[in-house]
């Protein structure tokens, strides 16, 4: 008999638990317009000081409902039919883009190709002139 009631109240513990961590979740990620009453933090103190009471608050008179709008909230959209409207293009899909890309992606690479070009060159001398020197009697 006493194990029973161990159990029930043990179930009725991790059902309040239950309860207070999905208020809480609800609550912290709820966005500013659809909290009602009380400022956030408020209803963070009443949930974790008063979990049952809290909770059962929260979900009642905290937050609106979600098949409601905010009063505060605009009317989605501008005014404009959705088909007017002039969406942004991606990088990859503006042409223009792409081309600067391109041409700025061949300058930087003639550039390099140049450098490296120029650096084979100095090379080059500088082993010629090492041979020279070997070469030349001394005196």
């Amino acid at each position: 008999m006493m194990s029973g009631m161990v159990r029930l109240y043990g179930l009725f513990f991790l059902a309040e638990v239950v309860l207070a961590v999905c208020a809480l979740i609800s609550c912290l990620s709820a966005e500013e317009g659809e909290i009602r009453a009380l400022p956030r933090i408020a209803w963070v103190l009443i949930i974790l000081f008063f979990p049952l009471v809290g909770s059962i608050a929260w979900f009642v008179a905290g937050r609106e409902p979600h098949g409601r709008r905010p009063r505060t909230a605009w009317p989605v959209g501008n005014g404009f039919a959705e088909s007017e409207r002039r969406r942004p293009v991606a990088p990859d899909d503006d042409p223009e883009f792409l081309s600067r890309l391109a041409e700025r992606t061949r300058r930087d690479d003639q550039e390099l190709l140049r450098r490296w070009e120029d650096d084979l060159r100095r090379r080059e001398e500088q082993l010629r002139r090492r041979e020279d020197d070997r070469d030349r009697p001394e005196v």
